[in-house]
This record gives structure tokens, C-alpha cells and sequence, in this order.
């Protein structure tokens, strides 16, 4: 696949890993279409990406019910998306029994219910125009649990299984249904991370610090995304081996996530 006049779709990508595939897919000749709350930021990216149809449709994935009723007109003027890239999320670190119930419900609305309402707008038009690819960014935490994250990985748990499930459903379609679990990727992500208030903690953690470069992990991507991959696993270091090591050897890995301290 070659992304040259494509129509990519991304959301998140007011920083980090959505910035990247944005910049990675302009540079590819895409015409890319930069989502996220933050309108001021997306006009900033737009302006740095290489020269294309590209365009800034701010939304919040938060109110997955507003983006239902909000998506059609939208989409209607937009015509034909080729690739739907559903990156944005947020993150959390604190314990489930400090954690009060409004913080799970936080999480799902934007890691999933946010993505599956996306998804819902967007797949139908594919499938009218022939063919496309959905891609949905889960995480490593998708594939293995820790601590701290309860509500994270539950719900990027939900992502791995809501694709596994549309992939064998629109497989008759011609439709690519691409996986993608990035492990520590250095991004703000640790910064906006949920405490158990549901208030973002608002500091590094040495693990994204010392993360893979977000340009690599779009690089990356891309190629995924290219192969029409199922699911990939993006990561370097022990980020990137825990589902391998999850896999073949599960005691010695929950004893691991058990005893380790991540405060």
C-alpha cells in the first residue's frame, strides 16, 4: 500500500504519537486530517505538514454520543477517508482502591467509547466506497496488566477485543482492521495521566522518559499499517517483550508485576 492522495483520519494528534503519523503520512503525500480538542494546537501542526489537502476538525472524544449525532454532516463534507487512525486516549496511575468510580468511567469514555463512536461513523462510508483501513491504537497494557492501571489497561483491553471481533466481521468487505500496541513511547502521556480523583498527575515517569521516539514508533506504523498487519507490537526494551514473556511464561510474570514498585 502506498499512502500517496490517501485520505488518513487521525485522532489524538495534537502531540506525540498522533503528531508523528501525521507528519510521517504528509511527508507520504496523505491528506491528513488532524483531530483533537486542542484547536490552536492543531492549526500549529497543520502549518509544519508537508504541502497536501490537509484539514483540522476539532472534537472531543470524550462525548462519544456528540460525535454521533456531530460525525455525519462532517463526513459528508469530508467525502471518501481511506485510513481511520483512532489514537487518542489518556492514561491513569493510581490504585484501584483509591481510585474513585468516575475515574473508570473517564478512561472507557475516551479509550473506547470514543473510538467505537468514531468507528461507527466512519466504517459504513468505508465500505459504500469499497475498501479502507480502520486502525486502532491499544498498548502493551492492552496485552498485560500492572499496577496502577486498572482502569488503563481495562479499557485498552476492550480496544484488542472490539477490533478482533470488526475484523472478522468486516473481513467480507475488504476492510483492513489493523491492531497496533505501543509499549513506552516518549510522549506527555505520563503528564496527563489520571490520578485517582480523575485530575491528571501532572509528572514524568522514567519509563515514557526513556520511552522509544515517537518517530519511530510512526515509522513503524506506517509500515504496519502498509503490510496490512493484524496486530502489532511496538516497543524496545522490556515494554516491548512483556507480552512475549506474558505469554510463554505467565506465573513468572504476574510474580513480577506483583512485586514491583512503581511510586
Amino acid at each position: 500500500m502506498t499512502f500517496q492522495n490517501k485520505t488518513v483520519w487521525i485522532t489524538g494528534a495534537s502531540s506525540g504519537i498522533g503528531q508523528a503519523l501525521a507528519e510521517q503520512f504528509a511527508a507520504q503525500g496523505a491528506n491528513v486530517i488532524l483531530t483533537a480538542r486542542r484547536k490552536e494546537r492543531l492549526d500549529t501542526i497543520l502549518a509544519g505538514l508537508a504541502p497536501g489537502k490537509h484539514r483540522i476538525v476539532p472534537l472531543d472524544l470524550s462525548q462519544p454520543e456528540r460525535l454521533l449525532q456531530d460525525l455525519p454532516s462532517i463526513l459528508d463534507e469530508i467525502g471518501r477517508v481511506d485510513i481511520l487512525i483512532n489514537n487518542a486516549g489518556i492514561s491513569q496511575r493510581s490504585l484501584f482502591l483509591e481510585n474513585e468510580f468516575k475515574v473508570y468511567r473517564q478512561l472507557m469514555e475516551v479509550n473506547y467509547f470514543g473510538l467505537v463512536a468514531m468507528t461507527k461513523a466512519v466504517l459504513p462510508r468505508m465500505i459504500e466506497a469499497g475498501g479502507g483501513s480502520v486502525v486502532s491504537i491499544s498498548s502493551v497494557a492492552g496485552k498485560v496488566g500492572s499496577k496502577l492501571r486498572t482502569g488503563y489497561s481495562g479499557s485498552k483491553y476492550a480496544v484488542v477485543g472490539f477490533m478482533d471481533c470488526l475484523r472478522a466481521e468486516v473481513s467480507e468487505y475488504g476492510i483492513h482492521c489493523l491492531t497496533i500496541c505501543p509499549g513506552s513511547v516518549r510522549t506527555a502521556i505520563a503528564h496527563h495521566s489520571l490520578n485517582g480523583q480523575g485530575v491528571a498527575q501532572n509528572k514524568p515517569e522514567p519509563s515514557i522518559e526513556n520511552g522509544m521516539d515517537p518517530d519511530e514508533a510512526a515509522k513503524q506504523m506506517l509500515k504496519a499499517i502498509a503490510a496490512r498487519k493484524d496486530e502489532v507490537v511496538i516497543g524496545q526494551g522490556i515494554s516491548g517483550w512483556a507480552p512475549t514473556i506474558k505469554r510463554f511464561f505467565p506465573q513468572l510474570f504476574n510474580l513480577m508485576t506483583a512485586k514491583m514498585s512503581y511510586r
